[in-house]
């Protein structure tokens, strides 16, 4: 794939076509494959009236469930514009299920640095990320706001892993520490509420490769697991009960299996 032209883009601007360019595959992986197990552990932290509660929501819900059907339902039902909401939901339900600990922040709209093509002057830009302090880029997310949209949510969280890579051993080498050959980037992306989880494997080679408009010799294999739907309906979201309790599922033992990844790379 010598021949395909690569350009210097911002990664909200990347396509399959750019995966394609840099030798970037995709795999779905089963449950038992992708966690090693397949989830069936509700988070501690979750309220037993969420996992049956319908929206709108009842007055007879404790506060913080009721706040949180709240932002599930203005996700569920975004209008044109509105889109932002989808993003609120997910960073409140995420922060709940204890992704953000001491020491890490979940953060909306982060730039992140990306040098393509010899650029230095792009970015890939999350919808939310995790980081801790201003050292370490954890986890990366990026909502599609719609089930049918022309715009590749894959391709852009790709990039943004990659960004994610580039930004945390800049981090390293200031700080005096040897740059890894490779990391594991966690990522997600959501279609409205319904989530998709990543394992992005990130390496020296792909990164030179990229900011160099080269086509590296190995492949990057990506890989993904979908939470099957409870329905045959392709808007099926968390406000359906039981999807919402296989997603917490899965939402649990992603955190568990995330935390695993940055034991490798985090300062």
């Amino acid at each position: 794939m010598a021949e395909i032209i690569r350009s210097a883009k911002s990664g909200s601007d990347w396509t399959s076509n750019d995966l394609i360019a840099y030798n970037i595959a995709i795999r779905r992986e089963s449950l038992d494959t992708f966690f090693g197990y397949k989830p069936n552990t509700i988070p501690d932290a979750i309220d037993p009236a969420f996992l049956t509660a319908t929206i709108p929501p009842q007055d007879n819900l404790s506060d913080g469930t009721y706040r949180l059907l709240q932002y599930l339902d203005l996700a569920t039902h975004t209008n044109s514009g509105q889109e932002s909401a989808i993003d609120d939901f997910a960073k409140e339900l995420l922060c709940l299920l204890r992704f953000e600990e001491r020491g890490t922040l979940l953060r909306s709209r982060y730039a992140i640095p990306f040098m393509i093509c010899g650029d230095d002057r792009r970015s890939a830009q999350t919808d939310l990320c995790l980081v801790q302090g201003t050292m370490t880029i954890l986890l990366v997310i990026q909502e599609d706001k719609t089930v049918i949209s022309a715009k590749n949510p894959e391709a852009q969280v790709i990039a943004e892993a990659i960004a994610a890579f580039q930004y945390n051993n800049a981090a390293r080498d200031r700080i005096g520490l040897d740059p890894l050959d490779s990391m594991t980037i966690p990522a997600i992306t959501m279609i409205g509420t319904c989530p998709i989880f990543y394992k992005i494997p990130v390496t020296q080679e792909l990164s030179d490769a990229i900011t160099t408009a080269q086509y590296p010799v190995s492949k990057t294999e990506v890989v993904k697991c979908v939470v099957a739907p409870t329905s045959q309906r392709l808007s099926e979201g968390m406000e359906v009960p039981e999807f919402r309790q296989k997603v917490l599922q899965h939402y649990e033992a992603f955190r568990r299996m995330s935390k695993e990844c940055w034991e490798h790379f985090v300062i």
